[in-house]
């Protein structure tokens, strides 16, 4: 198996609002986003999940927690945390709301296989 890993690998972010989220995924043609809250134990611990899923697959990923912007629970139908919403183009295409998942099905999420 080839070593997909890149050194220019994006950092996961946290972002604050709405506007910070629509320029986070303008900025990419594909992105990862979660919606967490503060205190939920699976949101905190997909971090690492996702920080390995940037580092393996180089898509950006972010941390946003809709409680901060109220409006992203509406636009983004979040009924539970954590919530990963893919993004290609700026729209969302896929989404899991599973709770804690490995990263193996995170990477089948946004569509790779055999990379971990």
């Amino acid at each position: 198996m080839t070593d997909t890993r890149t050194t220019d690998a994006p950092t996961p972010v946290r972002l604050d609002t709405a506007a910070a989220l629509d320029r986070f995924v303008a900025a990419h043609d594909r992105a990862l986003v979660e919606f967490y809250t503060a205190g939920c134990s699976a949101c905190g611990a997909m971090e690492p999940v996702l920080g390995l899923v940037t580092e393996e697959t180089g898509v950006p990923v972010a941390f946003v927690n809709p409680r901060g912007d109220p409006a992203l629970i509406e636009d983004y139908d979040i009924t539970r945390v954590p919530t990963l919403v893919v993004f290609e183009d700026g729209t969302p295409t896929d989404r899991l709301d599973d709770g804690f998942v490995g990263a193996d099905r995170v990477v089948e999420l946004l569509g790779y296989t055999d990379l971990l």
